[in-house]
């Protein structure tokens, strides 16, 4: 499978790196474009802030440039939390995706968009401060009626970007649930 992996409001760190090595390992080519011109940072504030200065027309832009060259190969897209709502608004736009798999987030769906039975999973922290109970509810709503396959994954106890061990967040256990699910998922498209 062709996957286009987008990084967090952190940047490209390694645990997106490691993300993708994993996917490799489990025969899959990967792609993880850097939409923050090789910039990272410490906290989620920082990385939000530097994201509103780039504005999301900008890095819609640029997460549209890095798709494009793989598109007509039928990508998943996939990402972490500003990553995953990234990947959704991409692939609800690629009548060609094979299928989206978010991770820590999810985004906004236009009461237009159209799934066409697109294979969707999702892998959230229980609660989540980012995703709350009352938005995932409508947002399962949402891409149901637009037609997506849809799969939710909940860990409770677990902080938002869990599955980055560099973080405070992170939870080895779900973690590793998380990407042994994700792969299984994977294999199935």
């Amino acid at each position: 499978m062709n996957i286009m992996l987008f990084h967090s409001t952190y940047g490209l760190r390694p645990a997106v790196h490691a993300a993708a090595d994993r996917l490799r390992a489990a025969g899959h080519q990967v792609w993880t474009p850097d939409l923050f011109d090789g910039r990272t940072f410490d906290t989620v504030e920082e990385g939000m802030a530097f994201k509103e200065e780039l504005g999301k027309d900008e890095l819609l832009k640029r997460a549209i440039l890095a798709a494009a060259p793989y598109s007509e190969r039928g990508l998943v897209y996939a990402g972490f939390s500003f990553g995953a709502a990234t990947a959704q608004t991409l692939a609800l736009g690629d009548d060609k995706a094979r299928g989206l798999l978010l991770l820590h987030g999810t985004s906004d769906i236009a009461e237009s968009a159209t799934a066409d039975e697109l294979p969707v999973q999702l892998h959230v922290a229980e609660p989540d401060p980012f995703e709350t109970d009352d938005w995932l509810s409508a947002w399962y709503l949402q891409m149901g009626r637009a037609g997506a396959d849809v799969e939710v994954y909940r860990y409770a106890g677990a902080g938002h970007l869990y599955t980055d061990p560099d973080l405070d967040d992170y939870d080895a256990e779900a973690a590793e649930s998380t990407w042994r699910t994700a792969i299984g998922f994977l294999e199935t498209l």
